[in-house]
């Protein structure tokens, strides 16, 4: 199985004209290096190590004395140095007549989610003699690519939270309809209660915002800090999570509401803005899986600003519109982002990132999230539920 991975990453350098691909590691810092070499989060790791792989020939290991079968899973012949001398003249010797090889870098940082090899790092291995590029352009083959269990858990993951945010409106809905106090801080409560009942997890916490507050895409309600629900107010919600198994993948979701009879003229003009920029996102990412094309991220990002900037909205849609889903919420494979950074990768199959474009006005904002998945043959799955209309919980 290893091996294999190893020839898929030849047959990558070997396309992508580069001579190899040196992962580099300290104390587990480089989240990608470690998921691709499997080290698992229980070992402890204190000293730097290397795994080269060229694009012909045979891995190298390059190992602390002290942690010498940390990669005795992958193939390769081990080094095992001591002193910094002998890890320099290691290095020297591998990268030698070396003219470019791939680490996880990214020029200018205009990619920050592969940009895990520090400044010191990057002099020194250039001192060498190799010129070094970025692997973003074939490291999401290894660490973002979904297996059909990991499928399986988000999809889980992902009927759970539209299970829950009905929940959350019921409960909302009943305290407003009794006239009993409830705020934003008692709604994010019962999500996360609810969460933790159904065996999930989640990095922060869920999201209730309303009115302004909802205009802050990441404003989350304390205990010391919160807002009373009234009639007619906004309200926003925000929830994600993942099962608990080790390589779980998370689910990503946010819906809207008012707590009225009916939402204002503005409020559904608001609404149906960001639902047109969220089916044209949608929209652009089906044709190019259907003509098996490819696709960009940044590409996603332009086909909802679009409508939002044709709209009159443009200067308050101030996020991308998606980002990549894995074991972390934010991923680190291709973004649907032509806004906070120009991500050029490409979107792959097998994949899953949200679409969530946004408005967000003085008085209220909007955002609508869904999760796509992209099968191996190409067709695109929505799941966590679409909202089609405002929700009224009165």
């Amino acid at each position: 199985m290893k091996m294999e991975k190893i020839k898929q990453v030849q047959a990558l350098l070997t396309l992508e004209k580069i001579d190899g691909w040196l992962l580099y590691d300290f104390q587990k810092r480089n989240l990608l290096a470690c998921e691709f070499l499997e080290i698992p989060s229980s070992l402890f790791l204190t000293r730097r190590l290397f795994y080269w792989i060229p694009a012909q020939g045979d891995p190298v290991k390059i190992v602390h004395a002290t942690e010498v079968h940390t990669l005795d899973a992958f193939p390769g012949e081990t080094r095992t140095y001591s002193k910094r001398e002998t890890l320099q003249e290691d290095l020297k010797k591998l990268l030698e007549q070396k003219s470019c090889i791939a680490m996880e870098y990214s020029p200018h940082n205009a990619i920050p989610y592969v940009s895990f090899i520090d400044g010191g790092t990057l002099e020194w291995i250039q001192s060498m003699g190799p010129k070094v590029v970025s692997s973003a352009s074939f490291i999401q083959e290894f660490t973002c690519v979904l297996s059909p269990n990991q499928r399986q858990s988000h999809l889980e993951a992902a009927r759970i939270l539209d299970g829950t945010v009905e929940l959350a409106w019921n409960f909302l809905s009943s305290k407003l309809q009794k006239q009993e106090k409830v705020t934003e801080y008692d709604v994010r409560q019962f999500i996360a209660l609810k969460l933790h009942e159904e065996a999930c997890v989640f990095e922060g916490g869920p999201i209730c915002a309303i009115n302004e507050n909802s205009s802050d895409p990441h404003y989350v309600p304390t205990q010391e800090k919160h807002r009373v629900i009234q009639r007619g107010d906004f309200v926003l919600i925000d929830l994600w999570a993942k099962k608990k198994e080790e390589g779980s993948i998370y689910a990503d979701i946010c819906r809207v509401g008012v707590a009225d009879t009916a939402p204002t003229k503005e409020q559904e003009e608001v609404f149906n803005v960001v639902k047109k920029a969220q089916e044209a996102a949608t929209e652009l990412v089906r044709e190019r899986f259907g003509e098996k094309k490819k696709l960009k991220g940044w590409e996603v990002d332009q086909a909802a600003r679009a409508v939002i900037d044709k709209a009159g909205y443009g200067m308050y849609f101030i996020h991308r519109t998606g980002h990549n889903i894995y074991i972390q919420d934010h991923g680190p494979g291709t973004h649907m982002d032509n806004f906070e950074t120009f991500d050029d990768r490409t979107v792959l199959a097998r994949t899953c990132f949200s679409i969530e474009p946004g408005i967000y006005l003085p008085k209220f904002g909007v955002r609508l999230e869904y999760d796509v998945f992209v099968t191996k043959e190409g067709k695109v799955e929505i799941s966590g539920g679409i909202q089609s209309e405002i929700k009224r919980l009165l």
